[in-house]
């Protein structure tokens, strides 16, 4: 759609001339995500304050264009690509940690700051924020909430909604409203903290958000071991998570990423095996001993073939070390690759695992599984390296969100729905569901402007 010239001068009005753009490189750049779909916005604005934010919104609602939050773009789902044209609001400048208070375990932020940032500003007093997805370093605090984004420390910690007190927002009706509390208990009405996280920017914008900290553990312990097949280390994962002691981490890495990520990176010690697990247990220094003790003999069991304790930091950062060649190793075999994270019971991982080989061989198509197995949230990669296994792989996804289903999963466990899972969204939930959900979007959203084209088929 065309952007109406009287909402161009309210914007240029409410953001002057240096935080908002209509060039042509400026609007590209702001027109993709991780996910490598692309749409044009038709301008894109740079808010600093709440008070911009709630005329942004009032406007679009005004003129009924669409409008969509981003933070860094950092989303594999596409959950950030403006499909309809309109407004992109870049939460990139509101990068100020408005409080942090020790005493009550919390810290009051705006949406634009990184998570990395946070985690260094909360380390001199001791604590830090749970969520800690793999783009940690450059993604955005409000990204993390609007994808309820997690990643290793969820086993033990919990998730952004876990971890979040309350929020400072604007509907898509264009009031403002506050949510939550600053107390670790509340007993107080619907729980609209928890129902905005996840959201993906389709109820509201976020402005601000009051951060549930964790004192930081004083010492970790880091053990690895290595199975002869995918079975038998989803079986220990499943010894794992039965016994009281927690990890922090629990990694599951199958055999074809660990030759893949192996043959990346020659020199960095990659085993090869039938499949691994990364475990980290914390706490202070003089419980950890026991506690290591508890998850290896968990993670004891039919099929383990070596089970290694890092006695230092140097070991530590060598035993992570095909974790960290991943990525890079899957972008050089398929830069077209398809990344989906799923979760299913942890008791039903074992079947979810050689299902997923299962699908492989049935449609001829390399795919690499790993992920945050103690949530039984797998990221299952497929890997196309060309137009017929594309397709392919296009037909295999179909397969895995039945299949995950089937096994009591759910479609995502931290990445969110966007528009590529957007049609799945029948398979996990019923029609009258879906319905209840899209009366909770016209309440808050009545005219349809927020982040039209996700979530919600």
């Amino acid at each position: 759609m065309k952007m109406p010239g009287a909402l161009l001068d309210t914007l240029h009005t409410l953001f002057g001339d240096d935080a908002i753009s209509t060039a042509d490189a400026e609007r590209l750049a702001y027109a993709y995500d991780n996910s490598r779909r692309n749409a044009l916005p038709d301008a894109v604005v740079f808010p600093t304050t709440h008070e911009q934010v709630e005329a942004l919104v009032r406007a679009c609602r005004e003129h009924r264009v669409p409008l969509i939050a981003r933070g860094r773009g950092t989303n594999t789902t596409g959950a950030t690509v403006p499909v309809e044209g309109g407004v992109v609001a870049s939460f990139e400048r509101m990068t100020r940690i408005l409080r942090i208070d020790p005493d009550n375990r919390l810290a009051v932020v705006e949406p634009g700051v990184l998570n990395g940032d946070l985690q260094r500003a909360l380390a001199p007093h001791g604590f830090f924020w749970p969520p800690d997805p793999s783009s940690s370093p450059w993604c955005s605090i409000g990204g993390n909430l609007a994808c309820n984004s997690a990643g290793p420390r969820t086993v033990k910690y919990g998730s952004p909604r876990e971890n979040t007190l309350g929020l400072r927002a604007v509907a898509g009706n264009g009031e403002s409203f506050r949510c939550g509390t600053y107390t670790s208990k509340g007993a107080t009405g619907y729980d609209l903290t928890r129902l905005l996280i996840g959201s993906e920017g389709t109820l509201a914008l976020i402005t601000e958000a009051t951060l549930k900290l964790t004192p930081k553990p004083s010492a970790v312990r880091t053990l690895r071991a290595t199975y002869r097949n995918v079975g038998s280390a989803a079986r220990a994962v499943a010894r794992i998570m039965a016994q009281p002691v927690t990890p922090c981490a629990l990694e599951f890495i199958d055999d074809v990423a660990l030759k893949l990520a192996h043959d990346y990176a020659p020199d960095a010690g990659v085993p090869l095996a039938g499949a691994m697990l990364m475990i980290e247990v914390d706490g202070e220094p003089e419980n950890l001993p026991s506690a290591a003790e508890a998850v290896a003999r968990a993670a004891r069991g039919d099929g383990l073939e070596e089970l290694r304790v890092a006695a230092d930091a140097d070991e530590t950062r060598a035993l992570w070390s095909a974790r960290k060649a991943l990525s890079p190793a899957q972008r050089t075999l398929s830069p077209n690759k398809i990344n989906e994270d799923v979760v299913v019971p942890v008791s039903r991982l074992p079947e979810l695992v050689d299902g997923v080989k299962q699908l492989a061989a049935r449609h001829d198509v390399p795919i690499v599984s790993f992920g945050h197995a103690g949530n039984g949230n797998l990221h299952v990669n497929l890997l196309p390296r060309d137009d017929a296994e594309r397709e392919r792989a296009h037909a295999a996804l179909a397969g895995l969100f039945e299949q995950v289903i089937a096994l009591d999963g759910t479609l995502s466990g931290e990445h969110g729905i966007g528009m590529i899972k957007r049609e799945f969204m029948p398979l996990a939930l019923s029609g009258e569901t879906l319905d209840l959900m899209r009366g909770i979007k016209a309440a808050f959203d009545p005219d349809g402007i927020l982040n039209p084209g996700k979530l919600l088929p």
